[in-house]
């Protein structure tokens, strides 16, 4: 029988939890199928379903209920919050411009990217080397008043936690409403909405054991924001289109444990990170920590080895059945450093040559064992390479 394989890309995506989707196994089946917007027994128990998951996450985040909006995932909730929130400011007579951190998911640099080709304005800030936002940089920009500022809570690539709250409040004292993707951040670090208020956030199930197509934008205000789908009248027509209750219901299941988790869970992971950190020096002593500088949530470890690259890291190391990232998977396959690490300002040597190891609900001692022998013996086979082709080239 073979050695298991270790999966380190859960910040990529998680496996589904025993416990969500036994919660979701009923709404799958041929008894509790209805279309919640129905008058009949069907559609009445798919209702009472989908509202009773929006009280269950709302309620696992301290939130009242009729702030949970329920999306296709992180990706759609980030757009409506940039895109609505910059439709409904330009309605108003308001400025139609977004402020962004150069080390967004892309998911939200694209949403600005659109919101320029629609004629508003694109703000992109700037970030020190450590990851962290310039904050003066901020002050800056909300003197433009723009309609809408986001920062990530934790970036997706090098784990690195952002000053929301500080963030927060600069842009309720401008006047601005404030957006954070913290599809990371959910069940890594304390995640407190009501030191927040008034701010919008994105949540996104398959980060959290849930599945993927589904997650929810927490929306404080449902005036401040115009719908960018158009349909009936589901979600207070913010997010018309029949609910998938399903996912509603094993989002909301995901969400509840990852809360009561949390505290416990992020000194478990941290342990294992620190301890796979630990091991890396050791073994690889020009080894680079990215955002070491900086807090960072306990799941996300990267890491760039000089003298090798990510691609042909990864190839070893699944070989090896070890499961990494180059960076966000999104990005994936692209033949340019990720553009945290740009902003960041890594070398290009460095930001080709980083992987991205992350932890999740399923990780143990065995996993940080296995990848603290495997990183370094692909290291050395990928430099071996390297040396071979340069002398050939030569």
């Amino acid at each position: 029988m073979g050695i298991a394989p270790v999966y380190l890309d859960h910040a990529a995506t998680t496996p589904v939890r025993p416990e969500v989707r036994d919660a979701m196994l009923p709404f799958l089946g041929e008894e509790t199928f209805g279309n919640p917007s129905s008058a009949h027994r069907w559609g009445r128990a798919a209702r009472a379903a989908l509202e009773g998951a929006r009280r269950d996450l709302a309620g696992a985040l301290g939130l009242a209920p009729t702030t949970v909006y329920f999306t296709s995932g992180g990706t759609e909730a980030d757009n409506l919050a940039l895109l609505g929130t910059v439709a409904a400011a330009r309605d108003a007579g308001r400025p139609a411009s977004a402020v962004v951190a150069a080390t967004e998911h892309k998911a939200i640099l694209a949403a600005a990217h659109e919101v320029g080709r629609q004629g508003g304005t694109e703000f992109l800030l700037p970030v020190g080397s450590d990851g962290l936002l310039d904050l003066a940089a901020l002050d800056e920009a909300l003197a433009r008043h723009p309609a809408v500022v986001s920062v990530m809570w934790v970036n997706n690539e090098t784990g690195v936690i952002q000053p929301v709250e500080a963030i927060a409040a600069r842009c309720r004292a401008a006047g601005t409403m404030f957006h954070t993707d913290a599809v990371q951040a959910l069940g890594k670090v304390p995640l407190r909405m009501e030191r927040l208020p008034g701010a919008l956030a994105t949540i996104s199930g398959h980060k959290l054991g849930a599945p993927k197509g589904i997650g929810a934008l927490l929306v404080p205000d449902r005036d401040r924001l115009a719908a960018m789908i158009h349909g009936g009248g589901q979600q207070r027509g913010l997010r018309p289109g029949t609910e998938n209750v399903a996912g509603a219901v094993g989002l909301a299941r995901a969400v509840t444990l990852a809360t009561a988790e949390a505290d416990a869970e992020a000194a478990r992971l941290a342990a294992l990170r620190d301890d796979l950190e630990g091991r890396l020096r050791t073994a690889l002593p020009d080894l680079v920590v990215h955002g070491a500088a900086a807090a960072r949530a306990p799941h996300i470890l990267s890491v760039a080895i000089p003298g090798t690259d990510s691609e042909a890291m990864l190839m070893h190391l699944d070989l090896a059945g070890v499961a990494a990232s180059s960076g966000s998977a999104c990005t994936t396959g692209a033949v340019e450093p990720s553009h945290v690490l740009t902003a960041m300002g890594v070398s290009r040597e460095l930001a080709v040559g980083t992987i991205r190891l992350s932890l999740g609900w399923r990780s143990g001692p065995e996993d940080v064992e296995r990848a603290a022998l495997a990183v370094p013996e692909a290291a050395a086979k990928v430099r071996r390479l390297s040396r071979v082709l340069g002398r050939a080239q030569a």
